[in-house]
Parts: C-alpha cells; sequence; structure tokens
C-alpha cells in the first residue's frame, strides 16, 4: 500500500464514513467483527515495530500503518468524522496541535490526518516509548518525552525539545490534560502548548476529539471495549497566531473544545 492509497482525501473539509463503500469478501468475512479487533491491531502494531528496531519505519509508514488502524475501526462498524481538515493547509511551517485526550484512539489515528500534510510527532509520557512493541514504534517518531512526576523537568523537556523540533519544521501534537478522561474539565487542561507555540512563535491549531468508542480498559487502560455504537469525532479549528501571555488563546482552545463536545452530544441525543 503506498501512501497515495492510505491516507485520507487531502483535499476535503469534512471526511465522514461511507457507509455504502464497497468492502471486499475478505473484509467483510474477517474484519467485520469487533471480537478480532485487537488481534488486527496488534498485527499492524508487531509489523511495524519490527520495521521500526531495523530503522526502515519511516513519517510515509507512520501514516500508513495508521490508516491500517483507521480503516480497521470502519470495517468493525466504527462511523468516524473528522472536521475542519482544511485548517491542516491554512498556514505554512509547523505548529502546535492542543487537544483534549479521551483514549488510544486519537494516539493510534491521528498521524493518518495530520502527517499526510504536516510532518508531525508527539509530547508522551516515558512510559508510552518503554513499551515492548508499540514503543519502538514512538521511539521512531522522535517524541518529545515527559516523566509526569517532576513538573519542572517536563516543562523544561517541553519548551526546550518542542522548540528545537518546531524549528526544524516538525508540528507537535500535546494532550495538556494530566491523564485521559471521557469527561472533559478545563481546570485540568494546562497551558503548556500555548507557552510552547508563543516561544516558537509558531501558531496554535485547536483540536477537539470524542473517541470513548475506544473504551478505557481494566486493569490495562490501553485495550478496553470497543463500542461500535459511538461515533468517532475529530475537529480541527483554524490556526491561532499567540501573543501576549497567551491567555485569550488559551481560552480560545478551551471554548472550542467544550463547544464541540456539547455539539457532539446533542447530536447522540437526537439520534437517540
Amino acid at each position: 500500500m503506498g501512501i497515495a492509497e492510505a491516507v485520507i482525501p487531502q483535499d476535503i473539509d469534512v471526511y465522514r464514513t461511507d457507509l455504502n463503500s464497497e468492502r471486499s469478501s475478505i473484509s467483510r468475512t474477517f474484519l467485520n467483527n469487533k471480537f478480532t479487533f485487537y488481534p488486527q491491531v496488534f498485527r499492524i502494531i508487531w509489523k511495524n515495530s519490527r520495521r521500526a528496531l531495523k530503522d526502515r519505519y519511516t513519517a510515509d509508514n507512520w501514516a500508513e500503518s495508521s490508516f491500517e488502524i483507521f480503516r480497521t475501526l470502519e470495517n468493525i462498524g466504527v462511523i468516524i468524522e473528522i472536521s475542519g481538515m482544511s485548517n491542516l493547509r491554512k498556514f505554512i511551517g509547523p505548529a502546535v496541535f492542543i487537544g483534549n485526550h479521551m483514549s488510544t484512539l486519537e494516539t493510534l489515528v491521528l498521524p493518518a490526518i495530520i502527517q499526510p500534510v504536516k510532518s508531525v510527532t508527539f509530547v508522551v509520557k516515558k512510559s508510552l516509548v518503554s513499551m515492548p512493541v508499540f514503543g519502538p514504534i514512538m521511539r521512531s517518531r522522535d517524541p518529545i518525552v515527559v516523566g509526569r512526576t517532576n513538573a519542572r523537568e517536563d516543562l523544561r523537556a517541553v519548551l526546550e525539545g518542542g522548540v528545537r523540533k518546531l524549528k526544524e519544521g516538525l508540528s507537535i501534537i500535546i494532550f495538556p490534560q494530566s491523564t485521559r478522561s471521557v469527561e472533559f474539565d478545563p481546570r485540568d487542561f494546562n497551558s503548556l502548548g500555548i507557552k510552547l507555540a508563543l516561544k516558537a512563535n509558531v501558531p496554535v491549531v485547536p483540536l477537539a476529539l470524542k473517541t470513548d468508542a475506544w473504551g478505557i480498559g481494566k486493569p490495562i487502560k490501553d485495550f478496553g471495549r470497543i463500542d461500535t455504537q459511538k461515533k468517532v469525532y475529530f475537529a480541527f479549528g483554524a490556526p491561532i497566531s499567540v501573543k501576549g501571555r497567551g491567555m485569550d488563546e488559551h481560552r480560545q482552545v478551551i471554548n472550542f473544545i467544550t463547544d464541540h463536545l456539547y455539539k457532539w452530544s446533542n447530536e447522540i441525543r437526537e439520534v437517540r
């Protein structure tokens, strides 16, 4: 699968899962089953982990493998809607993408959406790059690693490492919440992404998402129940230039997220 065939069309603003699209017999027989979802995802991750360990896992490979997981979600019946995709093309150079964090889904799927347009990496916690199978994949993308135990050290890592990567042309995705949560509480949403964008003199792109179709598991958070009755939403806001102390811009990002979560929850109520 080449990169051209393995990404979402880039000349559109809104993407919605096509419920009437033709699927292969293999897809209908073997993939359209949520009980086989995790084995399928593990196969994708395992295959690309081997590539990463051999230093053969490129940015294009990352977008491709992310898109494979994207398609696997659709094949088992998860509906995905992405809005504001044209905003990714409204600025030159890198940006800081600031979003809420709800599940494992966004970590695995966002590269398929952003990487084909803007080279990107994540701010991730140390445990993610230390995982035995997914760790090599994440390390190969040169992320900014934080420990989540020392706030001052994490601030330094994000600001120093982030500015360096942004100046090299690499955009950064940051989830300022302390942990994944279905509920969004602005009080837990720090302004680190705003500080980074201000220091590097790059725009901020607000990112709202609703990905609770991929549940938070017990005891392993990454492997929760997949609920095909829940729609997955992503929304990208227009790029924002950060000025002054960035307080207004931080408020704009929070409002963007809360407004979309409210709208999506009302859409769900109307359907039901």
